[in-house]
């Protein structure tokens, strides 16, 4: 197989400034077969000069090239390289056809059965650089053109793309987009069920496939009133129009991200079509996501990145409006409190791996370096720090130096000096030197509190461990005296770290509990001051802001991973506080980082039944105290969490026998594969239960869910399959895979699978060179073995990274798995 180059930076640049491409008209057929497709691409561009370049193209077969009407030798293809030799100064047609492979890994053009009715859906995810495996193209993002598209499909099927589409004689065309970047290119294809609408004069639609139209149905009107929600706020925040002809929302299957913001077809994993009972929370992550990827109509899709080290103009921007327009426009109004317990914790953890980077690096040399920082960093950091910029600038200036933005560079595209002078000219902060400490730096300030007191007055310092300004709220609580449990807010004030002077004193007595960040508008670990935090351990629960308590059990949780406070303490703290927990987001962040961590990693294998069975025992109060029906989505996260501690089978194979929980809920398709999962981990069940419930839901979440119960056989028959079909064999689709994958590694079979340990290594090396970055990122964060935590296997790791030479992507992850280890570790030993 010929070696596929990864486009550099400087040859990017080189090639930016020789062409500008104008049109492309791509000819699709989906109608010769499962394994391939025809691809047609006619390019016209301008030569600045006389020069050498190429264009990318990754076809199963090249059936011909010409330039301006001359055959080009197709046998010059160099990996995904076609060299256009001797150009000439001035205007050229490049005529590519091809016929290309379908992907199950969900690149490129990914191809999909659905095991319910058999029917088949195509759908293209072009991102970075796969494009290449659909159309020829001179692919890089600032080489923006115009695009043509038709596709030639089933008879049944329809046709999705990035314009409106119209159907005759069998073949679908769409409206030529204006100027978009290459990656952004998207179709889906199939028999599509569509729920279509109108809204200030557009067209809006969204889809799935046919097996989930009724619960596509069921959400419509509020998909839909959260789209038209989201787009009528952008539109009062945002000077430039909505700058495409429609707006189309396709539910796709085995997509690897939560969405693509594909100009005016935005593509979403299907999930998001609930099959099955879902908490509040989750209805909101779906909204956000909504309200996330409509942003980048504008951050991304109307100004374009110049390079891929601007990812974060993209992400960032997206990841914040997409939290603060939810919270302005629709009912979800705690959005923050969930961005805290879930995304910031992602950023906290990537900020403090050896993999970390800038927000904004200064280079990335590559197209493989650039899709390594698609991470918590470029997202839930970038968004953090642009909080805490419009906290430091107002919102005013902040959407003033927007929309100068979107006024300069529309269709077009934009640096990181770009945005910073756009900004610079609606304020007179130094916009730049607030750039260069928060964009151009690494790791996670520490902000520890200290508190003095004497008679009537008390004062706070805040130590700052890092480099960056912050404007924080300080919230000040004291105990109510009537309870003695119960928190009450004192007072509210803001203050900026590092101080300008000494601190103020502030009037009253030493408060019970004294919050930095109370508001949580900086991105920075918390340390609370000695009273405060035991006021937190004993009280946590009290303090009547969601947001705040966010702030504080992740201040809880930074301690545990920085070995300042012990995991059993957590544990303690959890069990104390969150049977009296409201917020959902909390709830099942705090279980979540019990369970994963805590009981699976930090604690030694003998301390974990005890562990299981505090957090048992603390979801059986849960669900006790949600026996009265007021709070659904609390008791169906306790359950949940209950099923996948649980340590003995008796009770779960009752609730899969009567079909329900005592009390509810009545076991869905998701909890009756999460029972069913767990009694495999536990050997209670065999392949003939697993066969029997996959009769009952043979879908493909079903077919998932028996990959996985079979892969969590503790028997090694079983695992000898489940291994060989991921990595000795190329059949499992990308989503299959991942099923095995969290199946097959169990702390309650850590001899069963210790031999694998090492076996990992080298099998994951050579799967990802063989599969790319979408099976290897899932290797990495799927299939490793992060239960095993002791230094022959921190070595094992650490040797593979030496010599192994995995590709970007499985080293990457690679990397932040193995430092996880070694925190966890370091965790054990104290």
């Amino acid at each position: 197989m010929a070696c596929m180059s990864v486009l550099t930076r400087d040859e990017a640049q080189n090639r930016a400034q020789l062409l500008d491409v104008h049109r492309y008209t791509v000819e699709l057929d989906l109608t010769t077969g499962d394994e391939t497709f025809g691809s047609r691409t006619l390019i016209r561009f301008t030569a600045r000069t006389d020069a050498d370049t190429f264009v990318e193209v990754k076809p199963h077969e090249l059936r011909s090239v010409t330039l301006d009407g001359e055959p080009l030798d197709a046998e010059t293809l160099d990996g995904n390289r076609l060299p256009l030799k001797n150009l000439t100064a001035g205007e050229h047609e490049l005529r590519v056809d091809a016929v290309m492979r379908y992907s199950r890994t969900g690149e490129g053009m990914h191809r999909f059965t659905d095991p319910t009715d058999g029917e088949t859906y195509v759908y293209t995810q072009l991102f970075m650089d796969d494009v290449q495996r659909v159309f020829a193209a001179f692919d890089q993002p600032d080489l923006k053109a115009v695009f043509e598209l038709s596709v030639k499909a089933p008879e049944h099927w329809t046709v999705l793309a990035n314009g409106i589409t119209e159907h005759t004689d069998g073949v679908w065309r769409a409206a030529p987009t204006p100027l978009i970047s290459t990656y952004l290119v998207a179709v889906a294809a199939g028999p599509w069920h569509s729920v279509r609408t109108e809204h200030r004069g557009l067209p809006f639609g969204i889809h799935c496939r046919r097996s989930l139209a009724p619960y596509l149905d069921a959400d419509a009107d509020e998909i839909l009133d959260v789209t038209r929600a989201c787009f009528d706020r952008y539109h009062e925040k945002f000077e430039e129009p909505y700058p495409f002809d429609s707006y189309d929302q396709a539910f796709v299957p085995e997509f690897n991200a939560g969405a693509m913001e594909n100009p005016g077809l935005v593509t979403f994993r299907d999930e998001f079509v609930y099959r099955s009972a879902v908490t509040d929370t989750e209805r909101q992550t779906r909204a956000m996501v909504i309200a996330h990827e409509m942003a980048h109509m504008w951050f991304g899709d109307l100004v374009t990145l110049k390079w891929w080290d601007d990812i974060w103009l993209n992400e960032s921007f997206a990841e914040y409006m997409g939290y603060q327009t939810l919270t302005e426009a629709t009912r979800f109004a705690d959005t923050w409190t969930d961005f805290g317990v879930v995304r910031k914790a992602w950023g906290y953890d990537a900020d403090q791996r050896p993999s970390t980077h800038p927000v904004a690096p200064e280079a990335v040399e590559d197209t493989a370096s650039a899709l390594l920082n698609f991470d918590g960093i470029s997202y839930a950091k970038g968004a953090s720090a642009l909080r805490q910029l419009v906290t430091w600038l107002g919102e005013k200036d902040f959407l003033a130096g927007i929309n100068t933005h979107f006024n300069r560079h529309k269709f077009a595209n934009a640096t990181l000096a770009d945005f910073i002078d756009s900004l610079a000219a609606a304020t007179e902060r130094d916009v730049h030197a607030w750039a260069d400490a928060w964009l151009r730096t690494t790791g996670v300030d520490t902000l520890t509190a200290s508190v003095d007191a004497v008679p009537g007055r008390w004062t706070l310092t805040l130590d700052r461990d890092g480099s960056r300004p912050h404007r924080v709220t300080v919230g000040v609580y004291d105990r109510d005296l009537s309870d003695g449990r119960t928190l009450s807010l004192r007072e509210r004030y803001e203050t900026d770290v590092p101080h300008d002077a000494a601190p103020e004193p502030r009037p009253g007595t030493r408060p019970a509990l004294v919050v930095p960040n109370d508001l949580d508008l900086t991105y920075a670990k918390i340390r609370l001051d000695e009273t405060s935090l035991e006021t937190a351990l004993r009280g946590l629960s009290g303090i009547p802001d969601a947001l705040t308590r966010a702030v504080v059990w992740n201040s809880l949780r930074d301690m545990v991973r920085d070995g300042e406070l012990s995991p059993s303490d957590y544990l303690a703290t959890a069990s104390a506080h969150l049977p009296e927990e409201t917020d959902l987001a909390l709830v099942q962040g705090v279980l979540a980082f019990a369970s994963v961590h805590i009981a699976d990693r930090y604690l030694r294998p003998e301390e974990r039944p005890a562990a299981l069975a505090a957090l048992a025992s603390l979801c059986r109060d849960v669900i006790r105290r949600t026996e009265d029906g007021d709070n659904p989505g609390l008791r169906l996260i306790a359950v949940r969490h209950l099923i996948d501690v649980a340590a003995h089978p008796e009770t779960l194979a009752a609730w899969l026998a009567d079909g329900t929980v005592p009390g509810g809920p009545e076991l869905d398709p998701e909890l009756r594969w999460r029972v069913l999962g767990r009694l495999a981990v536990l050997g209670a069940v065999d392949e003939a239960d697993i066969a029997a419930e996959l009769d009952r839901d043979p879908s493909a979440t079903g077919q998932e869910g028996a990959a996985r119960c079979r892969a969590a056989l503790p028997d090694a028959d079983a695992k000898a399959r489940a291994w060989d079909a991921m990595f000795h064999s190329d059949d499992l689709s990308n989503y299959l895979f991942t099923a095995t994958a969290q199946g097959f590694w169990q702390p309650e079979q850590a001899d069963l699978v210790r031999p694998y340990v090492a076996r990992y290594y080298k099998d994951a090396v050579k799967l990802a060179a063989r599969r790319g970055p979408a099976i290897a990122e899932a290797t990495g964060r799927w299939a490793f073995p992060a239960h095993e935590v002791d230094g022959d296997h921190l070595r094992l790791g650490e040797k593979c990274l030496r010599k192994a030479d995995p590709i970007p992507a499985l080293r990457r992850k690679l990397v932040d798995q193995l430092d996880d280890l070694s925190r966890a570790l370091r965790v054990r030993q104290g």
